[in-house]
């Protein structure tokens, strides 16, 4: 029996995962995680960290990535709903500069893998939202960088209409286009 489905999305190595839920009167049960299962996919992390946020609607966080120690992500909704995007800034690869975004929610209990190469971020899209993620790499603020969320050469089609109604970090707010990175 399988207790995953894998979804490609066209940008190599960023993999959409729904878990299978046992539901009964009781509620649900469900992996989010098996090893042996991701391998097949190419999902062979070692997770060190877990990261847990959480949200006001309208909170925008992102695009975030760490320049020296890339992180692989493996990121769910366990609260509210988010729109998250994948952002590839691998130079090397085909899809450098394309982005993918998917609605992640409580409801839906689909998954998201990012693997290193790759920006992150999310709108949240309703009130009391919480995000779980684990990276196989640690955190390390001094290597902590972003690419901005409205960057025109990107494009990301963020769920919003009035963008009056985002509330974006400083430090997020202040972070640089695409273009403008070195060294990527």
């Amino acid at each position: 029996m399988q207790k995953f489905k894998f979804i490609e999305t066209g940008l190599t190595g960023l993999v959409v995962i729904e878990p299978r839920a046992f539901e009964d009167n009781r509620g649900f049960f469900m992996e989010t995680y098996s090893g042996r299962e991701f391998e097949p996919y190419g999902i062979n992390a070692r997770f060190v960290q877990d990261g847990h946020s959480k949200s006001k609607r309208g909170v925008l966080r992102g695009l975030h990535f760490q320049r020296n120690h890339m992180q692989a992500k493996l990121v769910r909704v366990v609260r509210g709903s988010v729109f998250d995007v994948a952002l590839d800034i691998r130079k090397d690869s085909p899809t450098f500069g394309k982005w993918h975004g998917i609605l992640l929610s409580a409801e839906n209990k689909l998954q998201v893998y990012l693997p290193e190469g790759f920006a992150h971020g999310f709108l949240a899209l309703e009130d009391d939202t919480e995000v779980l993620y684990k990276t196989n790499e640690f955190y390390n603020p001094e290597d902590e960088d972003g690419i901005i969320w409205n960057d025109p050469d990107i494009g990301i089609e963020w769920p919003i209409e009035n963008l009056g109604e985002l509330t974006v970090s400083p430090k997020d707010s202040a972070f640089r286009m695409l273009v403008e990175m070195e060294g990527l």
